[in-house]
């Protein structure tokens, strides 16, 4: 089974794509596309995964994905690192660095201004989308030469608002920060309504003065057969899975 590329129509022509689950080498849990080098997955395997994932949209280049931690920091890439930075967004403007970032419900967001040369990409789970990873990766853009009137960006799979109930604390937390934030959530039971992410991480970018975002509207919690999903993980007591990576570079 060849390898899958979900691409956005916002991010135009240029190398980009946020990649499924199939096409890879892995088995059990992790099949079989799972390119997250931090599982328990036979790390042989991993690497294949990876060179797959780039060759599928920018053959030849390095794939470079930093070491998330579910924060705001932006890592700055010149040329491929030799140690992975702690941080959950890249950007860069030099050709041939593929910039990854792996998820598995977490929002991947993808970033370009074609016209500077200059793209990005971030990892939003909510503590990173409320702690302003995409507001940093665009400053980090713009320090590039970059202009938010003209980037564009897409929200790729991740949990669908469906699929994704939470307490009445984590609501407020967001209520909290802003009162505007209510319109993410909608009542699913008493106590327990369910969160937009996606949503939130567009109407964050949308406010920060991106012109044009785009949601590719997959639900990875839902999709089994197309993506892995750590709360599906979790719900079945089957404990490690695999990730999926989403990739954008400069041709």
């Amino acid at each position: 089974m060849s390898v899958e590329v979900i691409r956005a129509a916002a991010l135009g022509q240029g190398p980009h794509g946020f990649l499924c689950r199939v096409g890879g080498v892995s088995t059990g849990a992790y099949a079989s596309l799972n390119t997250g080098p931090g599982s328990d997955d036979d790390p042989a395997a991993v690497a294949i995964n990876r060179r797959r994932a780039v060759e599928a949209v920018l053959p030849g280049a390095v794939l470079l994905s930093p070491y998330q931690v579910h924060g705001a920091e932006v890592a700055t890439v010149v040329e491929p690192w030799t140690e992975r930075p702690r941080a959950d967004a890249v950007v860069t403007d030099r050709p041939g660095l593929a910039l990854g970032i792996l998820s598995a419900d977490c929002a991947p967001v993808l970033f370009a201004d074609h016209a500077a040369g200059v793209v990005g990409a971030a990892h939003a789970g909510w503590k990173g989308a409320l702690a302003g990873v995409t507001d940093a990766t665009l400053a980090a853009m713009e320090a590039l030469g970059a202009s938010r009137a003209r980037i564009v960006a897409a929200v790729g799979p991740c949990i669908a608002q469906a699929s994704y109930e939470v307490d009445d604390a984590f609501a407020r937390r967001f209520c909290e920060h802003d009162p505007a934030n209510e319109r993410f959530f909608v009542e699913a039971r008493p106590g327990h309504p369910r969160f937009d992410l996606a949503g939130y991480v567009a109407g964050r970018l949308a406010a920060a003065g991106v012109a044009r975002v785009e949601i590719t509207a997959h639900d990875t919690y839902a999709d089994e057969a197309r993506f892995f999903s750590y709360r599906r993980a979790t719900h079945r007591g089957e404990g490690d899975n695999g990730r999926q990576v989403s990739i954008i570079g400069l041709g």
